[in-house]
């Protein structure tokens, strides 16, 4: 058994040999397994894992690198560099208690269309497969969701990064200087993304939906800090690689470096050939501003609400005022306003398009009509909507079809979306089924999910496994129920055909053992009826002897002796009566069988009841009389007794009446030749073995 940290949580995985996925005992998570074939390996991948749960992505990435260039075939390796790519990060779900996946390191790629993760899953297992594609979907929904969010922020110009707080949870005096820099490039128009006014209403899960509209909008980084470690900080260096990252793709965009109190070459050195900035320097922040406008390519001014323009006549100088201001209450959120000025618009110019499509703003609650085009539902049948189309201009109609052919496109997406989220569910519930092993109900599934990803292939797959698994099921019924050795033997046999399949070499193993111990029963058994067998052989010789010995000289000793041994044949016959060949003792309230005075009889009749008293079948009473056929046992017999026809290998046929209530243990074993045997309906009691080794009987009915 390996020892292995949790990939989650950090928690020690009880690893059985050759397993490719576990569960957590700590954090509950199933997860995916490298190979632990070699112990450095495994430590490399215990380090790798530590860094990425540290959000140490980059440096995680390189060890699994290193890994990767030992062996290229273990797909763990590829899904770790996928996790490290996305930034994925667990935490803790408080409704399930359960680690989920959060999404640090969005990409405009989708996860499918990932190279290592398509790595991953062509290099795993069936169960590694499974965990790979469950959550693949799980962090492509999360992705979906943060560029949904991302496409409707405006882009921004600058983006400031810098440590917040310190170990201590104090502000940092890098943060006062950010904020700073933060007023100063707003005062000059610049759209600034500083996260300490920027996600101050947004929750620590939902940062990187900005941060990755910052990133990839922003022409300008400004990593500032005045400390060696502010710089190295987990969260500023994913900032700052994500977007020297993005540089080296072709991206136009620039990363100022800026420091203070602190020695230049402290700085990282992936800054070493950018140009650093001293902010302790007089007139540092002037500078920096005059370069950013130099880099942004533009003075920038103050931003304004935008103003739809429809037919040049449609609003006239008059109107325009109000218009504006009706645009800047759609930016401010301020519905009621924005509906008033629109309908102020209107008083002076019923036909003007633009109020009409304000007030539809307002009514859909949406900043811009821009937003129209992100609309998850039809509004091409509001009225307002189609008054605005009605005294719009040919441009502004025409920009309005491209909004309703978005939505249009966002509608179709989503069905689709829709129908392949139920075939997915579909294909989940039967790859669920697959590995409970229920292939009846995966493949009626996977039928009706058709061509769907790789539902054919899995489909013959569980046929395949479906035939294995009634075999296996048969063997283990045989194993539970035993009739026989034989019975046994036969289950090994069908088990040797799926060797492979599920726990097979183990249940053989286990049908073998209960093999040899049934034998060495039987054996024993044996031995003890030849020891039984011996000694009363020993006790009628020991009683002769007796007789012997006791014989007195003489013709009065003879008389005596006569007269006892009369005695003795007079009791003997008073104490056993044969009748039909069957021999019965009287004991107590009932009669005993107890064998056959005839050896050579094969029909043999008991009665069910002798002179006036019930019958009962005794003790080993035919045991190993081979010259049995047939028995027929008369109504009023209650009880067959241990041994009674244990060996009786020619008995073919045994009648059994209505009045039997118990068969005592082994009483009817090894009895080869015996075909069928109907159990009587007040029959209660069966003992140990009462039919084991009885090879033709196909049932007991």
């Amino acid at each position: 058994m390996a020892t292995f940290k949790c990939k989650m949580c950090g928690g020690m995985l009880d690893i059985q040999q050759g397993s490719t996925v576990v569960e957590c005992e700590y954090c509950g998570t199933k997860q995916t397994l490298p190979r632990l074939d070699d112990e450095r390996r495994a430590n490399l991948f215990d380090r790798a894992n530590h860094l990425r749960r540290g959000n140490e992505f980059d440096k995680a990435a390189s060890i699994y690198e290193q890994i990767l260039a030992e062996d290229s075939t273990d797909a763990e390796v590829y899904w770790s560099l996928v996790l490290c790519r996305y930034g994925i990060e667990y935490v803790e779900d408080p409704s399930t208690k359960k680690r989920v996946p959060t999404v640090n390191r969005a990409q405009f790629t989708s996860i499918f269309d990932d190279e290592n993760y398509k790595q991953a899953l062509n290099y795993s297992d069936s169960y590694q497969r499974i965990v790979y594609e469950e959550e693949a979907r799980a962090i492509n929904e999360i992705q979906k969701g943060i560029l949904a969010i991302s496409s409707q922020e405006d882009p921004f110009d600058i983006l400031i990064c810098y440590k917040e707080t310190d170990n201590n949870g104090r502000r940092t005096p890098d943060s006062v200087l950010a904020q700073e820099l933060y007023y100063l490039l707003k005062d000059e128009g610049f759209k600034v993304f500083f996260a300490r006014i920027t996600l101050e209403d947004k929750l620590g899960s939902a940062y990187e939906p900005y941060i990755f509209a910052a990133l990839n909008s922003a022409k300008v980084m400004v990593v500032l800090g005045t400390k060696q470690e502010h710089f190295n900080a987990v969260w500023v260096k994913n900032e700052w690689s994500r977007f020297l990252a993005l540089t080296k793709q072709g991206n136009k965009k620039v990363l100022i470096p800026a420091y203070r109190d602190m020695d230049p070459y402290d700085l990282p050195t992936e800054f070493s050939h950018l140009q650093a900035q001293d902010m302790s320097k007089l007139g540092f922040m002037q500078d920096l501003v005059r370069g950013i406008k130099k880099i942004v390519g533009k003075e920038k001014k103050p931003q304004t609400a935008p103003v739809v323009q429809s037919a040049p006549t449609t609003a006239s100088q008059d109107i325009a005022p109000l218009l504006r201001r009706a645009f800047m209450f759609l930016e401010d959120e301020d519905w009621e306003s924005a509906d008033e000025y629109a309908e102020k618009v209107l008083d002076k110019n019923p036909e003007c398009a633009e109020a009409y499509i304000v007030k539809l703003c307002a009514e859909l609650r949406i900043t811009s009509p821009e937003h129209l085009a992100y609309q998850k539902k039809r509004y091409s049948s509001n009225p307002i909507y189609n008054k605005a189309l009605r005294f719009a201009s040919q441009e502004y109609k025409d920009k309005l079809a491209e909004y309703e052919d978005k939505v249009e496109e966002y509608l179709e997406q989503a069905k689709r979306e829709e129908e392949a989220k139920q075939k997915q569910s579909t294909y989940d519930q039967a790859k669920g089924a697959m590995a409970k092993y229920q292939f009846d109900n995966a493949i009626k599934l996977f039928r009706q999910l058709g061509d769907y990803r790789n539902s054919a292939e899995l489909l013959t797959f569980c046929e395949e496994e479906q035939k294995k698994e009634k075999v296996y099921q048969e063997a283990n019924h045989i194993f539970a129920h035993p009739a026989s050795i034989s019975s046994l033997t036969k289950a090994i046999e069908l088990l040797k055909t799926i060797l492979e399949y599920r726990d097979s070499k183990s249940l053989i193993e286990a049908i073998e053992k209960e093999i040899k111990r049934a034998e060495d029963s039987r054996l024993a058994r044996e031995q003890k009826q030849r020891q039984e067998q011996e000694a009363r052989i020993e006790a009628e010789k020991k009683r002769k002897q007796r007789i012997k010995n006791g014989v007195i000289a003489g013709a009065i000793a003879l008389a005596i002796i006569a007269i006892i041994i009369t005695a003795l044949v007079i009791s003997a016959n008073i104490d056993k009566e044969i009748r039909g060949g069957v021999v019965y003792k009287p004991d107590g309230d009932h009669y005993v069988v107890t064998g056959l005075e005839n050896e050579d009889l094969t029909d043999v009749v008991i009665l069910g009841e002798y002179k006036g008293k019930p019958v009962k079948i005794g003790r080993s009473a035919f045991i190993n009389n081979t010259d049995i056929t047939k028995v027929e046992i008369s109504e009023g017999v209650t009880e067959i007794g241990e041994y009674a026809f244990n060996g009786c290998t020619s008995l073919v046929s045994v009648s059994l009446p209505d009045s039997l209530t118990h068969i005592q243990g082994w009483a009817f074993m090894d009895c080869s030749s015996l075909e069928k045997v109907e159990l009587p309906d007040g029959l209660t009691y069966i003992g140990y073995s009462s039919f084991w080794d009885c090879a033709l009987i196909k049932e007991l009915i």
